[in-house]
């Protein structure tokens, strides 16, 4: 699978993947029609509007001339050094390892920089999710924000500190 940087040209193309109401039964709301995908997708191309926050957000090729079939995404607040992270595959690509693929190539690029703290925040009853995190070496925490568990991986430059 290729990793390719997002654009407001793959707006409707994504529009499809992402349009199965099923991807936001743990997430909520419901998908989005292209137009609207594009209005969104322009305005993460566009970056943060906070100088301190970077997004970086990625669609997922299958290799060669293959379909888009998800999405991967880091918001990167290098001040705190921490990076909080997010995958969806669509619904007909699940089951099949992409979303960890994915999520692993990006917790590397990550590591990397270096992001000392990596974050997910996952619905509890997403089992599939937690999976993902846990095979990408985040263990879930006591902590919950909008009824998800957030999930953290310290990279190996990172010491623990108090969150």
């Amino acid at each position: 699978m290729d990793l390719l940087p997002l654009r407001v040209e793959h707006a409707s193309e994504m529009a499809r993947v992402l349009g199965d109401p099923v991807l936001h039964e743990f997430t909520g709301g419901a998908p989005l029609a292209a137009d609207a995908l594009r209005a969104r997708y322009v305005r993460l191309a566009a970056g943060s509007p906070d100088p301190a926050v970077v997004w970086c957000n990625w669609v997922l090729r299958l290799r060669g001339d293959g379909p888009l079939v998800g999405t991967v995404q880091a918001t990167v607040t290098p001040g705190r050094d921490t990076a909080e992270t997010a995958w969806v595959i669509g619904t007909p690509w699940q089951g099949r390892g992409l979303a960890t693929e994915a999520a692993l190539a990006v917790t590397a690029w990550l590591a990397e920089l270096p992001v000392g703290r990596l974050i997910a925040h996952i619905h509890p009853d997403h089992h599939a999710s937690a999976a993902v995190a846990a095979g990408c070496g985040f263990a879930p925490t006591p902590h919950r924000e909008d009824g998800e568990i957030r999930w953290e991986r310290r990279t190996a430059l990172a010491p623990a500190a108090a969150s």
